[in-house]
């Protein structure tokens, strides 16, 4: 969709979180990361390079990727001027945030005179079929959640790495606005039709050779009552032959319901293979990402082991220990 390498712009981020979606980037593709731009109010630094506009596009920078997520998702009018300034010098901007590029008049004209292009990658580009369910060549792993954001993202791109580094015939297909950053390309789901969901799904993972595996960035959670849609139509529409389970277990309850706790991994287990089954009759749950993040290693290995052991599926944190024993599992079915 758009021209790496890329400026992340982190703008007047207060902290990290507000600059996840440059972090997902850097994290998972800094070689198409030629610089960071922080305005005076920032409190984020990714550790590389500050660069002005003119240094970035002398450093072969071709877009401006918005990599900061404020509060209500809008193009702030405090980062007008610099973004008019990527424009005018040459490069392309790219968003993820709920408030358009195309919506802001200013924007459309300075990327207009300047010959520059605008990518809302929230907004689908593509005219999706309605699903069919049809079996396509070709194996796909989906990675399904005890709730929203506990890892799914990153332990597919965790996986599809070490899997191209082994020569493995396998491709990332991005399913959110992050995702779709740091890959280039994919579909925006939560913002999708419902009726072309699945449909969707279908069409990013189209028939390929046997051994060829699509790694299918999750969302949302069939426990979650706000996003369950969105889990439903990646499984009905990825027909996946394998599922990896991904929990974040210092949860106190579902993100943004304070009202519901995360179901226990027997229950995503049973129900996401429940559901698989309906497309695939041979999909299997292979394996366990755990999130470890906020737990010190001790105390996380304890963890670990016991999930291991109680649900008789290899357990990892790929990110502290390495997605190698997922991947041993994928190449099983």
């Amino acid at each position: 969709m758009f021209k790496a390498p890329y400026l992340l712009f982190l703008g007047d981020a207060p902290d990290r979180l507000a600059a996840k979606m440059a972090q997902g980037i850097y994290d998972w593709r800094p070689e198409s990361a030629v610089g960071q731009f922080r305005m005076k109010d920032c409190n984020v630094d990714l550790g590389i390079t500050d660069l002005s506009i003119q240094d970035a596009v002398a450093a072969g920078a071709k877009t401006l990727v918005i990599g900061i997520v404020n509060r209500g998702g809008v193009i702030s009018e405090s980062w007008k001027s610099v973004l008019i300034e990527a424009l005018e010098a040459g490069m392309d901007i790219a968003s993820g945030l709920h408030n358009l590029l195309r919506d802001e008049p200013d924007l459309v004209a300075a990327a207009e005179k300047a010959g520059q292009k605008l990518y809302d990658v929230r907004v689908p580009s593509i005219q999706y079929p309605i699903a069919n369910g049809k079996k396509r060549s070709g194996k796909r792993c989906l990675a399904v959640g005890t709730d929203c954001s506990v890892g799914k993202m990153y332990t597919t791109l965790s996986m599809h790495r070490e899997m191209k580094k082994c020569g493995m015939n396998a491709t990332f297909r991005a399913t959110g606005q992050t995702g779709i950053l740091i890959e280039g390309d994919g579909v925006p789901l939560d913002a999708v039709i419902a009726d072309f969901m699945a449909g969707s799904i279908e069409w990013l993972t189209p028939d390929n050779a046997e051994d060829h595996w699509d790694l299918i960035e999750g969302q949302g959670s069939l426990f979650h009552a706000s996003y369950s849609g969105v889990t439903t139509a990646l499984i009905h529409g990825g027909q996946p032959d394998a599922l990896i389970l991904c929990h974040e277990p210092t949860r106190e309850h579902m993100r943004g319901l304070p009202e519901y706790q995360l179901p226990p991994l027997e229950a995503l287990r049973d129900l996401s293979l429940r559901m698989a089954t309906i497309v695939n009759p041979d999909c299997k749950v292979i394996g366990i990402s755990i999130n470890t993040q906020h737990m010190e290693e001790a105390e996380a290995m304890a963890y670990l082991n016991k999930v291991e052991k109680e649900m008789g599926l290899p357990t990892i944190d790929p990110f502290r220990q390495g997605p190698s024993r997922l991947i041993e599992a994928l190449t099983c079915v």
